[in-house]
C-alpha cells in the first residue's frame, strides 16, 4: 500500500521521482492551478505557455510530463488536468482533486516517491488528494509471476510496482483537522482496496467459506464479533433463500454477521450485501459472453464488509452490522430449478422462475435476519440486475428505498463522497407481476423495469416500519474497460465510500 506523508516542504528542495502540479482548462487556455506556484516560478512564470506548446488544456484527466526546471532535486514534473477552472473565490471540487491525484498515482507506477503539489485549500482537500493516490495507485497483481517462471517476483525491478509513497505538499503535518482528513483517507482507501481485491480474486479461491475465512481474520483484528453460519446451520435455521441459490454447488454457502459497537452509539445502521462469489446463472445458465466477468457478483458484500472495517477503524459513534450473504450459483443435479418453490427466512415461500434473478433470493434472508435486529436503518448493496445497467450506463448506481427521504439522504452521501448515484422509483403496479398461481411471490414479475421489479420484491423482506434503502452497482461494480481517474480496470469497491459515509452522518446525527 502506498505510504502518505504531510509536507510544508518547497517543490524545488524535495527529493523525489516527480512533482505533481494540477492545471485547469481556464477561458483563454491552460491555467496552472494553486500549489504549483513554485514550478511556475522555476519556468520563469511560463509554465501555462509550455504546457499549451505541449498540447496541454486542462481537461479532466489529461497527463503531461516534462522535465524538471534546473536546480530541483526532482528530475520530473507531471502536470495533470482538473477540468474547468473554478469560478472567482470558488475552491477546486473535492472530485476533481481526487481524480486528478488519481491519475497522477496510476502514471507513478514503479515510483518511489512522489509529491504531489496539487491546491489544498482546506482538509477536505487533503483527504481528496490522499484518497485519489491511494486508489489510484491501486495494483492486483497477485496472481502474476513476473519472473519468468523463475517464482521470483521482479515487479520492482520492471517498475509495475505501486507508488511506494506520496507526499502532499501543502497538508500541514502538525494541523490536527490535516491529520485527521489524512488518516480517514487512509483507512477508507486501504478498506475500498481490499474490497476490490476480493472482487479481483478469482472463484475458484474465493469460495463463500473462503470469503467467510477472510471476514473471521479482518474481525479478529480489528475488534469486531463475527458469526458465521454455514450449510447446517443455515438449514437448521430455515434459510431457504442462501441454500436453494448455493445448493447446485460444491461450495456450500454462508450467511456472515459482522457488527462493530460503539460505547456511545445510539444509532444503528444494517448493511446487506450480495455475495454470490460466482453467478453461472444455474440452470437458467447464462449465455456465452456473459460469465467472464461473473466473478464479480459478489461486489456487495465485499462493499458492505469494507464499511463495516472502515467504520472500526475510524472509530464512529454508530453501530453498524454487516451481514454477507454468500453462495456460488452452479448448475447439477441438486442446483434449485426453475418451478422449484423456496421457502425463505420471513416464511414467505417464493415460485423461482429464473434461478438467474438469485441475488435477491439470497439478500431477501439477509434483509429479513437484518430486520429482526430492529436497525433505525437498512441498506443493502447488490449487483443485481442488467437492467439498472441499461439504464443508467457502467458508472452510475441506483437507489431505491420505502423512504424518500432517506433515499435522498444515502443519494447525497454518495454526491458528497464523489460516487455517481441516480435515485429511483418503486412503482407500485410492477408488483402485480410477481404474482404467483402456487407461492407467496415470484422472483420475476414484468421484463420491462427489472431493476424496480428487483427492487421490489426486496421490499417484501425488509421488516415493517424499518427505513430501507437498496443500491444497485451492477454498472459501477466491475471496470471492464480501460482505467480512468481513480478507477482501476476490474474491480472498482463501487459503494464503500457511500456506505461510510452513511455511518459517519449517523454518528454525528445528521442523518434522521
Amino acid at each position: 500500500m502506498t505510504a502518505l506523508t504531510l509536507s510544508t516542504s518547497a517543490a524545488p528542495g524535495l527529493r523525489a521521482d516527480a512533482i505533481v502540479i494540477g492545471v485547469a482548462k481556464g477561458a483563454k487556455g491552460p491555467v496552472v492551478a494553486p500549489g504549483a506556484e513554485a514550478v511556475d516560478t522555476a519556468y520563469d512564470g511560463r509554465l501555462a505557455a509550455v504546457l499549451e506548446t505541449l498540447g496541454a488544456s486542462g481537461a479532466e484527466g489529461e497527463l503531461t510530463k516534462l522535465p524538471a526546471p534546473a536546480g530541483f532535486k526532482a528530475p520530473l514534473v507531471i502536470a495533470v488536468g482538473l477540468g474547468a477552472e473554478p469560478g472567482r473565490d470558488a475552491d477546486y471540487e473535492a472530485e476533481a482533486l481526487r481524480r486528478a491525484a488519481g491519475v497522477a498515482a496510476r502514471a507513478l507506477a514503479g515510483a518511489r516517491k512522489a509529491a504531489f503539489a496539487l491546491p489544498v485549500e482546506d482538509a477536505a482537500a487533503v483527504g481528496a488528494i490522499g484518497e485519489g493516490v491511494l486508489l489510484g495507485a491501486y495494483s492486483f497483481d497477485t496472481y502474476k509471476d513476473n519472473g519468468a517462471g523463475t517464482g521470483k517476483n521482479l515487479k520492482a525491478k520492471n517498475g509495475r510496482t505501486p507508488l511506494a509513497e506520496g507526499v502532499l505538499l501543502g497538508g500541514k503535518p502538525r494541523d490536527a483537522a490535516h491529520k485527521a482528513a489524512l488518516a480517514r483517507a487512509t483507512a477508507v482507501s486501504e478498506e475500498l482496496n481490499r474490497a476490490r481485491d476480493l472482487v479481483n480474486t478469482p472463484p475458484n479461491d474465493l469460495t463463500p467459506a473462503a470469503f467467510a475465512a477472510i471476514a473471521q481474520g479482518a474481525a479478529k483484528e480489528h475488534g469486531l464479533k463475527i458469526q458465521v453460519l454455514d450449510d447446517k446451520a443455515l438449514a437448521k435455521g430455515g434459510y431457504g433463500g442462501i441454500l436453494g441459490v448455493g445448493g447446485g454447488s460444491a461450495a456450500t454457502p454462508r450467511l456472515v454477521k459482522l457488527s462493530y459497537t460503539h460505547a456511545e452509539a445510539d444509532k444503528h445502521l444494517a448493511f446487506v450485501g450480495k455475495g454470490i462469489t460466482y453467478d453461472s446463472g444455474g440452470i437458467s445458465l447464462k449465455p456465452a459472453g456473459h460469465n467472464e466477468t461473473m466473478k464479480c457478483d459478489m461486489s456487495g458484500a465485499a462493499a458492505v464488509f469494507a464499511a463495516v472495517v472502515a467504520a472500526a477503524r475510524l472509530g464512529l459513534a454508530v453501530n453498524v452490522t454487516g451481514w454477507l450473504a454468500l453462495a456460488e450459483n452452479m448448475p447439477s443435479g441438486t442446483a434449485v430449478r426453475p418451478g422449484d418453490v423456496l421457502r425463505m427466512y420471513s416464511g414467505k415461500t417464493v415460485e423461482v422462475l429464473n434461478t438467474d434473478a438469485e441475488g435477491r433470493l439470497v439478500l431477501a434472508d439477509a434483509l429479513w435476519a437484518a430486520s429482526a435486529e430492529r436497525p433505525d436503518a437498512i441498506v443493502d448493496v447488490a449487483t443485481l440486475t442488467g437492467a439498472m445497467m441499461l439504464a443508467l450506463g457502467s458508472r452510475t448506481f441506483a437507489v431505491m428505498g420505502n423512504d424518500e427521504a432517506f433515499r435522498s439522504a444515502v443519494h447525497e452521501a454518495a454526491d458528497e463522497v464523489g460516487e455517481p448515484a441516480w435515485p429511483m422509483p418503486l412503482p407500485e403496479h410492477l408488483r402485480k407481476g410477481m404474482d404467483s398461481p402456487t407461492a407467496d411471490i415470484a422472483n420475476m414479475g414484468e421484463r420491462m423495469g427489472g431493476g424496480l421489479v428487483a427492487g421490489l420484491f426486496l421490499r417484501e423482506f425488509v421488516g415493517d416500519g424499518i427505513t430501507w434503502a437498496h443500491l444497485d452497482i451492477a454498472g459501477p461494480a466491475f471496470n471492464e474497460g480501460g482505467p480512468f481517474g481513480y478507477t482501476p480496470k476490474g474491480g472498482t469497491g463501487s459503494a464503500v465510500r457511500t456506505l461510510v459515509r452513511l455511518a459517519e452522518l449517523t454518528a454525528e446525527g445528521d442523518l434522521g
